[in-house]
């Protein structure tokens, strides 16, 4: 071991994020360092860890200036925490922030550190811009030029394309399918219906809504820019609306923009620490974060679906832990698309799959619906990239914080590139 002769439990005292916001709304003006800046300074405020200095910070975006090279750093510099703590970008696509928590946790169970952060941040609605490579290249050998002939002499090769700006798209370099057009290709190899699919969205914004009713959100969510509550959750929906809305992704798919998640703007953090420097502060613990596991898949082949990656963690992740998928009284699973659960779900009840791709003698099996996603989901609260991960752990321990007689919680998340992230949360 790197520090210590033991592994010690990993507390999670607790997480605080900004309402997430549909992309070109609420947000529409600012960027990733001001939403996650705002997010350190509501921990440090509800936690109060004025001055403090933390063992580490680590944080990261998914679109990201090239000026946001050290975006967390940055952040904890404005963030009312000792000058002195360091910050680390991280980035794993839309499983960032939870591989972030996961390897805070690893430092602190290792006696490395006592406390961290861990969070991310994410924007569409100032999303980077850059002009093409030749442009750039143009730029480039003229600032090599020695003298005033070579610098000008590229410029004359300056063309009207070259002012065409280039947009960052969310496409697989490696198929050139987006993330909905892969998953269209999965529901179709696990035959998951429509009907079942606006079911699962349903279920997520009604949920949603009634926890934000309850006040389950009051102390997870601080207000922001004028914005107090989700913007996307549509507590009016129903599956007679959701069942109108045409194919997002394929003329005869059964993608819609009601049973995705939206584009969308946002940040979270959650506060890890030992037990030992969470007592000294009279601060609560939560729960433990246990046990997680990352994973990918050969997507880019055709041999396995695009986000199929959290049925493999999962299942390795079990074997690590002792437990079965059915000895958990919570689950939260991100909802990159309702689809996307549907076929995890369905993949862990299949005798051949686990046979097949898990080397199992015997499915996984199924979950108790009622525990899944229980306070909304993804396609209700929405999707900045690298703060989903945080947001459902802080939901996920605040619930489990909340219930005397419930024992462990599973986290998962999938991700661009054919990966997953899985964790395991203990009361």
């Amino acid at each position: 071991m790197l520090v210590g002769s033991s592994v010690r439990r990993v507390a999670v005292v607790g997480g605080v994020r900004i309402p997430f916001a549909r992309s070109y709304t609420a947000y529409a003006t600012i960027g990733n360092q001001e939403m996650l800046t705002a997010v350190f300074r509501a921990v440090v405020e509800r936690f109060k860890l004025q001055g403090e200095r933390l063992g580490d910070v680590a944080a990261g975006a998914v679109m990201k200036h090239s000026k946001d090279y050290s975006l967390t750093r940055e952040c904890v510099l404005s963030s009312g925490l000792d000058p002195q703590t360091p910050g680390l970008d991280m980035q794993r696509a839309c499983g960032t922030s939870l591989e972030a928590a996961i390897a805070i946790g690893n430092k602190i169970a290792l006696g490395q550190i006592e406390a961290g952060l861990a969070g991310g941040t994410d924007t569409i609605s100032d999303t980077p811009i850059v002009y093409p490579r030749s442009y750039q290249q143009l730029l480039l050998a003229s600032y090599r030029g020695r003298s005033l002939l070579q610098r000008l002499t590229p410029w004359f090769g300056l063309r009207p394309r070259h002012f065409k700006p280039v947009l960052p798209a969310v496409v697989e370099p490696r198929t050139g399918l987006s993330m909905g057009q892969s998953t269209e290709l999965t529901a179709k190899r696990w035959k998951v219906a429509r009907e079942d699919q606006d079911r699962l969205a349903y279920e997520s914004h009604t949920r949603a809504a009634a926890a934000w009713r309850e006040g389950f959100y009051d102390d997870l969510v601080v207000e922001y820019l004028g914005l107090k509550v989700d913007n996307n959750i549509r507590a009016d929906t129903s599956l007679e609306k959701l069942a109108k809305l045409r194919p997002s992704f394929a003329a005869d798919g059964t993608l819609t923009a009601g049973n995705s998640t939206p584009l969308t703007d946002g940040a979270s953090a959650v506060l890890l620490a030992s037990e030992e420097w969470a007592a000294k502060r009279n601060l609560p613990v939560q729960a433990y974060l246990r046990y997680g596991k990352v994973w990918a898949v050969d997507f880019a082949s055709g041999k396995e679906g695009l986000l199929m990656a959290p049925a493999y963690a999962v299942s390795a992740m079990l074997q690590d832990a002792g437990l079965k998928l059915q000895d958990f009284d919570y689950y939260e699973l991100h909802e990159a698309f309702a689809a996307q659960v549907l076929c995890t779900l369905k993949a862990w009840q299949s005798p051949e799959f686990c046979r097949d791709a898990l080397g199992l003698q015997a499915p996984l099996g199924g979950i108790d619906r009622a525990r899944l996603n229980v306070k909304g989901g993804s396609v209700a609260i929405g999707h900045p990239f690298a703060a989903t991960g945080t947001r459902i752990l802080a939901t996920l321990a605040k619930i489990l914080a909340g219930d005397a007689r419930a024992k462990r919680g599973l986290l998962s998340a999938c991700t661009a590139g054919g990966m997953g992230v899985t964790a395991i949360l203990e009361r």
